[in-house]
Order: C-alpha cells, then structure tokens, then sequence
C-alpha cells in the first residue's frame, strides 16, 4: 500500500501522527515538535505557554455548556527514541520514518516508530478539532525530555498547569488502565584503567554482537531477551591473556541494549586459539535466548590493524568481571499484581572514552524502600573493580489508588463503549504521573493508550485497532469528567 494510512479513522488522529513521524523529535531536539503544536494552536486561538525547561502547555476553552467543568490535563512528551537498523536507509533524527501498513498494524522499516508517544500528542490535537467532543476546560501538557529518565517532568514548573485531574497518554496496552508505575535510578560507573601499547607481534580482533530483540528496559525486562553488553562480554572472559581496546554497546539508558562490540588484542601466537575460544562462549552464551532471542548472535570480524593502546590484561579481567556482577533482568515480582515485574535492573550503555570506561545501569522498582538494596549492589561491584560510582537521576515511583474517582469513571465509560471491564494493572516502565503528581499533590492521575509493541527498538508497531478504541475512549472520558 502506496499511503499507509489511507482510510485510516479517525481521520485527524492519523493525519497529526502521521505529521509527526516526519519532524525530528529526539530527545533535547524536541523544538520543532514544539513549534509545530504551537503554530497549531495559534491558528485555533488556544493560548501556549512553556517553562524555563521547555515545557509545553496549550489552553484549550471549555465547549459552549461546560465552562464550570474541573480543568481536566492531558499529557505526553514530545521525544521519542531515536533507533535505526545499521543498514537502513531511514532515521528518525532527522524525521525519515518509513512507516509500513502490515495487516493491523503501522509499524516501521528498520527505525522506532515514534507511537511513544506520538500518539499522545495526535490524539490531544484531534480531540479539540472534533467539533462533536464536548469537554470542560483542557490543558494540553506536552512534556521534553522524557526519554532520558522524565527530565522535562522533573523540571516542570508547577504553575505551568491548573487543573485537577490529570490523563496520562503514555501507556501501551489496550484495554488497560494503568494505576501506578516503577521509579527508577540512574547508577554510573567509570573505570579509568591502565592501558599499555600493543606489542609488535599482536594481533587486534574485532567481535560483535549483533541480532537481539532490543526492547525497553522496563515493559520488556521480562521478555527473556539478550542484554548484548553483558552477552559480549561472557563471550570475551574465557581467552587467556586478552587485552580490550575499545568496548562500546547500547544506544539508550532505558533501552535493551541490541548491539555491542569490542576490540580485543591477543598475542599472534594465541590468536587463533583466542579466536576458537571466543566462538565457542559466543554460541553458549547465545543458546541461552534460542526461545526469546533467536537472531542473536557473537561474530568475529576480520583482524583490525593498528591495535594501538589497550587495557592491560588484568584490567580487561577487571572490566569483564564488573560487567558480570552488573545485575540485569528481573529482580523481584509484585505481591499486590501477580505476574508484574516490581522490581528490575539493566546495563544500558557501555562507552569507551581513550582509558576510560563508562557504563549506565538504570534500575527500576514499584517499591521505593527496595532501591537501595538494588543500587547498592551495583556501586559494591563498581569499588570493587576500582570504578568511580555515580548516582544520576532520580524518580519516585506512582503508588496506585484503586479508589481514585477517576478510575472509577473511566472504569464506567470503559464499561458502556467496549461491554467489558478494563485490565487495571501498574507498570515496570516509569511514568511521568510519579514526577508531576509530586509537584501537584492531589491530581487524581490514570494512564491509557494503545496497543505498542517494541518501542524503543526498529520496527516498533502500532496496533490499529487498538488506536481507534483509544481515542474513542479518550473523547468519552473527556466528555464524562466535564458533565
């Protein structure tokens, strides 16, 4: 299909997201996006006003009858995650996102769809262009920074918004009502090591993983999926000798890592011996996900010439023993949601900068009180190598209120459309609730969306369905809360 959003309804909804996937909207290059849904409400007569963080709010007026409605907020963020294939010809940096039609789904080619959370914001866009959506007063909060641990929310200024009840349009499963979700913690390591040059007679292979899955270190940790710096580095610890050069993987913080490659020097002599080692823990290691990782796999690259500095054997021993103690995957199950992840962890980025090398793990849990322990682990294995350990951001957790008026009501509305009670559930990703609910104690807060499935990885998709039922739900809730 030519357009893949050809006879698409809602027609505005689909026209606004498919506007979105073509303007650049990665994190801290949100402004466009901005620009655009300023614009926008200026040619509607709505009032925008931002915060020093960058912030976006646009005032919508009650329809005619629902002025003394409550101020209701509905809120997104404008970033999205910036992931591509190595070989495909589209980037979402620069707003090229191919996106495909594929039988109930948009998904895109070889790149992140952009559906988190470019579905927030078309949504909020169709709903006030809807004459037939009667509604109170709306404050349509566009948040920046999300992706990198909800810095925008973080920063919001609190006067920015009014209103007292707040729909969240970040979530990713339909039917669904989300009531709570994990915080999160920002551990970083750095290990300054010391690095000799390679001898005249070394040899400098180049070995890769390549082929996982990827998927967001929250909603995904539990899928079973190869963490690509840790896989890596199990390939690289059984040769003798080693010395690493470079070892860089990860794109993002929150994202499983899906890549990750290193430089490593053996002597000529071990080469060959090196090279049959490293194979053989690669295909061990990669066995381990035959059921939730298939395509993964460890390659060994042509030898690469000029190996110049590495890290000393005992310090390449250091570095793989640190990845290893790193915690990883789920730590811990939900008492009060069975079968939902509380509490996790996830090595996201491994950076190699000339001597140093930076890794960031980002750790979730539904539980404030647990964090420590998790954080504390990471730091203990960090001394323990000689690495330097910085805590960075911080979120709390949304704690859920089951009482909450406003699930109740949507809860009803739910009931009326779709003939079925909605799942009410908590999330293992963060939500900006958490932060803004903070800011403006008392908001009666709930989170819905559509069906996503893989952001924050290529070929993120967007269930079509599931967007039309969304929507739907939005304006009746909406229309339900200004009566």
């Amino acid at each position: 299909m030519d357009d893949p959003f050809e006879g698409l309804e809602p027609a505005a909804f689909w026209r606004h997201f498919e506007t979105l996937t073509k303007i650049p909207r990665a994190t801290y290059q949100e402004e466009r996006a901005a620009t655009h849904v300023v614009a926008w409400a200026g040619e509607r007569g709505c009032k925008a006003r931002r915060d020093g963080a960058g912030n976006l709010v646009v005032a919508v007026p009650a329809t005619p009858g629902r002025e003394r409605a409550p101020t209701v907020i509905l809120q997104g963020h404008l970033d999205i995650v910036c992931e591509r294939d190595p070989e495909s010809p589209y980037d979402p940096r620069e707003g090229r996102i191919h996106v495909v039609r594929d039988g109930e789904w948009l998904r895109a080619d070889g790149t992140t769809l952009g559906a988190d959370n470019g579905v927030a914001i078309a949504a909020m866009l169709a709903l006030v262009e809807d004459a037939g959506a009667p509604h109170g007063p709306l404050e349509l909060l566009m948040t920046v920074r999300e992706e990198i641990g909800m810095a925008g929310a973080a920063e919001l200024a609190p006067e920015l918004i009014t209103g007292s009840v707040l729909l969240n349009l970040d979530s990713e499963e339909d039917a669904t009502f989300t009531v709570g979700c994990a915080g999160g913690v920002d551990t970083i390591l750095r290990l300054d090591a010391q690095c000799e040059r390679a001898g005249a007679d070394a040899v400098a292979l180049r070995v890769a993983v390549s082929g996982g899955r990827g998927g967001h270190s929250g909603g995904d940790i539990a899928a079973g999926r190869s963490n690509a710096i840790k896989l890596l580095a199990a390939a690289l610890r059984p040769p003798p000798a080693i010395r690493i050069a470079a070892l860089d993987g990860g794109a993002s913080r929150n994202a499983i890592p899906r890549e990750a490659a290193a430089v490593v020097v053996v002597a000529a002599a071990e080469a060959e011996r090196a090279r049959e080692l490293i194979v053989t823990a690669g295909v061990r290691a990669s066995r381990a996900y035959e059921n939730t990782d298939p395509a993964v796999r460890v390659l060994i690259a042509a030898p690469v010439a000029g190996a110049g500095d590495a890290w000393t054997a005992a310090a390449s021993a250091r570095i793989l023993d640190l990845i290893a103690a790193l915690p990883t995957g789920p730590l811990g199950i939900s008492a009060d949601f069975p079968g939902v992840v509380e509490t996790s962890s996830s090595l996201g980025v491994a950076e190699t900068d000339g001597a140093r090398l930076t890794l960031r793990c980002l750790s979730r849990s539904a539980n404030d009180h647990v964090m420590p322990e998790v954080t504390g682990a990471i730091a203990a294995a960090g001394r323990l190598a000689g690495a330097q350990i910085e805590l960075g951001r911080q979120y709390p957790g949304w704690l859920p209120d089951l009482d909450s008026p406003v699930l109740a009501t949507a809860r009803a509305v739910h009931e009326r459309l779709f003939g079925k009670q909605p799942h009410v559930t908590l999330t293992h990703g963060g939500l900006e609730p958490a932060i803004i609910g903070q800011k403006q104690p008392g908001l009666d807060m709930l989170s819905i969306g559509p069906r996503i499935e893989g952001p924050h990885a290529p070929g993120e998709r967007l269930h079509i369905g599931s967007a039309q039922r969304f929507t739907r739900l939005l304006g009746a809730l909406v229309d339900e809360l200004s009566r």
